[in-house]
């Protein structure tokens, strides 16, 4: 009996070596976040936050893209591609059910008519870039991580891969999603909307604004900060039908009968879905990032092209080598610039208590637990590669990591909850170092039986 008990207590103590084990890699990225607000707080400002808008930009623009290329193009072949379907279509599923639990949030908690839409996207769209691959990266960077042999190349592969669809959908229906509603879109007088005060200088902009859209004053337009859908649509008032004029009242009627006008005339409504379209922002879809990946899959693709770029005695390793040096800067820089977003600290918001408590347990909580009955279908299907348990971590991790900081981003682009986001996304972010730490220590027993 006192052998039998002995041998209970010695299996409890192994299991709790190993949870403790499985928090590791979050503990690593942790303490880098820790370092990046020590160094941002306002009251010891040991680096300004121009410096971190400058790391944000490098990140961004250089880091990523070169850990993309490195390890997306080395790993993928056409084979792989044919394996890895279901990493993209997780994105969307994931993305549907985080709509459906928006929806219950908004029942439940009832959040200000202004911001119904805003709570399912903050809900619904979560971090499937960098804050996988820091924790990919992290969870590799363990002696005893049980992904095995190329453990970080794979993860950040399945990650890269994953992101073209999440960017496609951010910029385009989360784009259109977080214009200023139109019911709340304050008119002095018709035909005369109230003119955005934008900063002269970047550098007040929010640090999260800057985080993985550098640059974003740039890309503003006219009909970016104002309810461009519902005007189009509306046509509320006499600036919006001079503006959007239907192509039936223009068409030249001389020499034609009213019956092939009436042929050749493009419809209101194809009409004004073209100039929706045609106002959507999807040249940003072509970022770094996504060039990156791009050309990682080009290369991947093409055997004699991949000998020419990736291998010890390729041509081009010395090039892949600089690369790979670079990229190594991605995961710490990452977390100190989450630090320094954290070290700013929330704003005020009119979200609600209630209301930014439901975003959270459903994003941060209830979806996980629902990804992972998600990927243990998906495994029972045979949909997944088979014995890959960092294929599957990913797909989990994609269910449980925050609202995207690019939504912070976005709002800020359209002037839409731009307070609201930062609050969120900082309340998000501590809590998340939370349910991570939970989640992965369940991945890491479940993934066994998967």
């Amino acid at each position: 009996m006192i052998r039998y008990l002995a041998e209970i207590a010695k299996n409890n103590m192994k299991s709790s070596g190993e949870d403790l084990l499985s928090a590791v890699p979050l503990m690593k990225l942790l303490s880098l976040t820790v370092i990046g607000l020590v160094l941002a707080h306002p009251k010891t400002q040991i680096i300004p936050r121009a410096t971190f808008k400058l790391l944000s930009k490098l990140v961004f623009a250089l880091f990523l893209p070169c850990l993309i290329f490195t390890q997306l193009g080395e790993s993928i072949t056409l084979d792989s591609i044919a394996q890895w379907w279901f990493i993209p279509v997780n994105v969307l599923i994931s993305t549907f059910i985080g709509c459906l639990l928006g929806f219950l949030v908004v029942i439940i908690c009832r959040p200000p008519p202004q911001f119904k839409r805003f709570t399912i996207i903050m809900t619904a769209f979560g971090n499937t870039g960098n804050l996988l691959i820091a924790i990919v990266g992290s969870v590799c960077h363990t002696s005893n991580s049980p992904f095995g042999r190329h453990c970080h190349s794979r993860g950040v592969s399945y990650v890269s891969f994953a992101q073209w669809v999440a960017v496609i959908l951010v910029y385009t229906l989360v784009y259109h999603m977080m214009e200023p509603p139109l019911e709340f879109y304050e008119v002095v007088e018709e035909g005369t909307e109230i003119e955005e005060q934008r900063p002269l200088n970047d550098i007040s902009r929010p640090l999260l604004v800057e985080a993985e859209w550098p640059g974003i004053e740039e890309t503003e337009t006219e009909h970016s900060k104002t309810p461009f859908i519902a005007r189009v649509f509306n046509s509320i008032s006499s600036r919006s039908l001079t503006t959007f004029p239907d192509l039936d009242t223009n068409v030249e009627t001389s020499g034609s009968s009213p019956m092939s006008i009436r042929c050749l005339a493009e419809p209101r409504v194809v009409r004004k879905i073209r100039i929706v379209a045609e106002q959507t922002p999807i040249q940003h879809i072509l970022q770094p990032p996504t060039i990156a990946s791009l050309l990682a899959i080009i290369v991947g693709m093409v055997p004699q092209l991949k000998a020419f770029v990736f291998g010890n005695d390729a041509p081009l390793s010395f090039l892949t080598d600089s690369l790979e040096i670079l990229a190594g800067a991605m995961v710490p820089s990452v977390m100190l610039i989450l630090g320094g977003m954290l070290a700013e600290g929330p704003n005020e918001s009119k979200l609600g208590l209630r209301t930014t408590v439901g975003i959270m347990v459903a994003r941060l909580l209830v979806l996980p637990l629902l990804g992972i009955g998600v990927v243990t279908l998906a495994s029972k299907m045979n949909f997944l590669v088979p014995g890959d348990a960092m294929y599957r971590f990913v797909l989990l991790l994609q269910y449980t990591t925050p609202s995207a900081i690019l939504l912070g981003a976005i709002a800020s682009l359209r002037n839409y909850a731009v307070s609201e986001a930062s609050a969120l996304l900082f309340w998000q972010h501590v809590f998340a170092l939370f349910s991570l730490s939970l989640y992965i220590v369940v991945y890491f027993k479940l993934l066994p039986n998967m």
